[in-house]
């Protein structure tokens, strides 16, 4: 795994925290040193807070007379100065939410996003239809947000996720564990769709599609495993041999599903055309109406 080396903020200067302040001087602290272009300041220093005491958000608003030990406090300025620098908060803190769910998360997976939910939400709509129980494939599975929500979701779901890393595989077996799903999920470490595997009713993607150029301008994933990013030239490489592979493995009826980079959608689109020509296709808007989903259905 490989990471890009982040820059530092031109406002940058080490974070230093006075060891006597209460919570809510400790919040101002910090937000007076933070890199005035960072977003949504407040929301990630009460993260931090919460995380260093171990307890609820809702605890450190209610008490903001609090003070920390002195060994919370050296913890605190050292993700604090962490964070200044850009690292993501969901790595400072090991836990990111997605679709109501908290998912352990590491630099070995990609941090779950929001626009992600679209797909489980078209999902757990064709499952809850389709009237009988499902397997599911869930291929390029990272931290396993997708195989586990939909898991946690539908009870009589079994699952089948793989991924090309040991790493990634590592931290999704964790969080099944957690999510108490372990028993309906088979974990693979494989390079997109093995040939041996069978056919699904369901098959989820969210594999690589930035372009490689655009890799070293997109600051906030600088720190994510570009494993997990990057997509080839065009970004379409493991999307071509994704959807070349697909239709030895879905099922009829059945339902592919697959994430794709906002200005790549019609190409992609188009790919899926050409390898399911009976299927009925249609490319997804996500809530900021950027195309972002690509919906495969075999009658």
């Amino acid at each position: 795994m490989s990471c890009r080396s982040p820059t530092k903020p031109t406002a940058w200067r080490t974070m230093r925290l006075p060891t006597d302040l209460s919570l809510a001087e400790l919040q101002q602290a910090i937000f007076q040193q933070l890199p005035p272009e960072f977003d949504d300041a407040s929301a990630s220093v009460l993260v931090l807070l919460a995380h260093v005491l171990q307890c609820p958000k809702t605890w450190v608003l209610a008490h903001p007379e609090a003070r920390l030990s002195p060994e919370q406090n050296s913890q605190l300025s050292q993700l604090a100065q962490r964070l200044a620098l850009g690292e993501p908060l969901a790595y400072l803190t090991g836990r990111q939410e997605f679709f109501g769910l908290v998912f352990k998360v590491s630099p070995a997976v990609l941090i779950p996003r929001p626009e992600t939910e679209l797909l489980v939400e078209v999902a757990l709509t064709w499952l809850r239809e389709l009237g009988r129980p499902a397997h599911m494939l869930d291929v390029g599975t990272g931290s396993g947000c997708i195989a586990l929500t939909l898991a946690s979701q539908v009870p009589s779901l079994r699952v089948t996720a793989s991924d090309a890393s040991a790493d990634a595989l590592k931290i999704a077996r964790e969080n099944a564990r957690e999510l108490k799903v372990s028993e309906r999920v088979t974990f693979l470490q494989a390079d997109l769709i093995l040939e041996t595997l069978p056919r699904f009713d369901l098959i989820c993607a969210n594999l690589p599609y930035i372009p490689t150029r655009k890799l070293s301008t997109v600051n906030s994933i600088a720190y994510e495993p570009e494993t997990a990013l990057d997509g080839g030239p065009d970004g379409l490489h493991l999307l071509r041999r994704f959807f070349s592979q697909a239709p030895r493995h879905l099922l009829k009826p059945g339902l592919l599903l697959a994430e794709t980079e906002a200005g790549l959608g019609p190409e992609t689109l188009t790919i899926a055309r050409e390898n399911f020509p009976e299927a009925r296709t249609e490319l997804l808007q996500d809530l900021h109406n950027r195309d972002r989903l690509v919906r495969v259905q075999l009658a």
